[in-house]
């Protein structure tokens, strides 16, 4: 995975830019998604935050990375790929924080029908119980990255910039490109040394994808315990 990682924190565009990354040839290109889509991976990730990382077994495959989990461990991954490049995305700190709120922390702390269906879900769902536990991890526990508070937007946006600078004070300025997808594909690809493609820049609808991933997974896991409980009762 020596091709290019991202720093940015989640909602800043990571998912355009995982398929931005494939397009250019820089794929496949891991993502949170990877994470939902094999639960089993967790534990890699758990294990990582206890300081037992096998990065070639998390990335096997892959010639990149973007979002959470992996955005998390820059430093980490600096030190493990020191031919990779870092890409730090950033995005408008008031949109930002409405649509993380509206997602991952609403996932953890709302009160609308996509936590209380993930709630569920964790009730019957032993894997998904210990990705939710990876989730509070990241963000607000201890180890957190809003773990000085995350209750009030400003709270929110204070550590998205402190975040941003830590970045910034951290990669070499020759090695960090900071990007916001609005820029399109001239700064990314020169910054990467590779050609402009034909078509333009793609782009992800992140809220939607996020929304529909937590709530159709609950709603097929708690369908097949439904089923299964309703068969051994027979």
């Amino acid at each position: 995975m020596n091709a290019a990682k991202t720093s940015g924190l989640p909602r800043t565009g990571t998912l355009t830019q995982k398929l931005a990354l494939e397009m250019i040839g820089l794929g496949p290109s891991y993502h949170w998604v990877n994470v939902i889509a094999d639960l089993d991976q967790v534990a890699l990730w758990d294990a990582a935050l206890d300081g037992d990382a096998d990065w070639d077994e998390i990335f096997a495959g892959h010639h990149s990375t973007v979002d959470w989990p992996g955005g998390y461990f820059y430093g980490e991954l600096m030190d493990a790929y020191p031919d990779a490049k870092v890409l730090l995305s950033v995005r408008d700190d008031e949109a930002w924080e409405r649509s993380f709120r509206d997602t991952i922390w609403t996932m953890c702390h709302g009160e609308t029908l996509m936590p209380r269906l993930s709630g569920a879900r964790a009730e019957v769902d032993e894997r998904w119980r210990n990705y939710l536990a990876l989730v509070d991890r990241m963000f607000w526990g201890p180890q957190g990255t809003f773990a000085d508070g995350h209750a009030k937007p400003e709270q929110l946006i204070e550590q998205m910039h402190s975040h941003n600078e830590q970045v910034k004070r951290t990669v070499a300025p020759e090695r960090l490109l900071v990007w916001e997808v609005s820029e399109g594909w001239e700064p990314l690809c020169d910054f990467l040394g590779v050609d402009v493609p034909a078509t333009p820049l793609p782009h992800a609808n992140e809220r939607d994808t996020f929304v529909e991933r937590v709530t159709g997974g609950a709603l097929d896991t708690l369908q097949a315990w439904r089923e299964r409980t309703a068969a051994a009762s027979d």
